[in-house]
């Protein structure tokens, strides 16, 4: 294949990830992937497709992640500047790909913190649809929210990206809020 689509991805994904919570993260980084190559003027399905398959091993081998990623996707006929992004968002975890591109960079980024934002907007009555990133900023400053997701791995993601937590935040908020039926996430709707 010469380029990865986001139905390859998800055809490729499906036959690993079963579980709803797993589909719906990988769904959240891939809305977070494309509002970031909007940001870098890049292409957004393309981005969208690797931030689709990012945890395409994580299911069935959660203990390696990433370590029954490449040879698969190599098969299967993902191009190599893909597999790498993927790689390279187990970055000092559990590989040595240093992120180097901007697509890279954000996956890095990304990858936790979708979590952080899909866990404060499951908290808000009308969910991601009216969140603005002031509401995100104060639960980034409670490291007891969400507190799986890696607040250092996402600082050192904005660092790689020359670019400030509260900046991608407000990107990723506005590529999920797009999404927000798909992602689960219009909000309890009780004030």
């Amino acid at each position: 294949m010469e380029r990865l689509t986001v139905e390859e991805a998800k055809r490729i994904n499906g036959t690993q990830v079963k579980e709803h919570s797993l589909l719906i993260h990988a769904t959240n980084v891939a809305y977070c992937m494309g509002a970031m190559a909007e940001h870098f003027g890049e292409d957004k399905e393309h981005w969208e497709a690797v931030g689709f398959l990012h945890d395409y091993d994580y299911e069935l081998y959660p203990e390696e992640h990433l370590a029954h990623t490449e040879e698969p996707l190599r098969e299967l006929g993902v191009p190599e500047e893909d597999i790498r992004a993927i790689m390279s968002h187990g970055y000092s975890i559990c590989t040595d790909t240093e992120p180097l591109t901007d697509m890279e960079k954000s996956l890095f980024t990304v990858d936790e913190l979708s979590g952080i934002i899909e866990a404060a907007a499951r908290m808000r009555p009308r969910g991601i649809t009216d969140m603005e990133v002031k509401s995100f900023m104060k639960k980034w400053k409670d490291k007891h929210f969400a507190a799986k997701c890696n607040r250092e791995l996402i600082t050192q993601g904005c660092s790689m990206l020359g670019m400030e937590i509260r900046d991608v935040a407000d990107i990723c908020i506005s590529g999920m809020k797009a999404h927000a039926e798909e992602l689960e996430l219009t909000g309890t709707g009780e004030l």
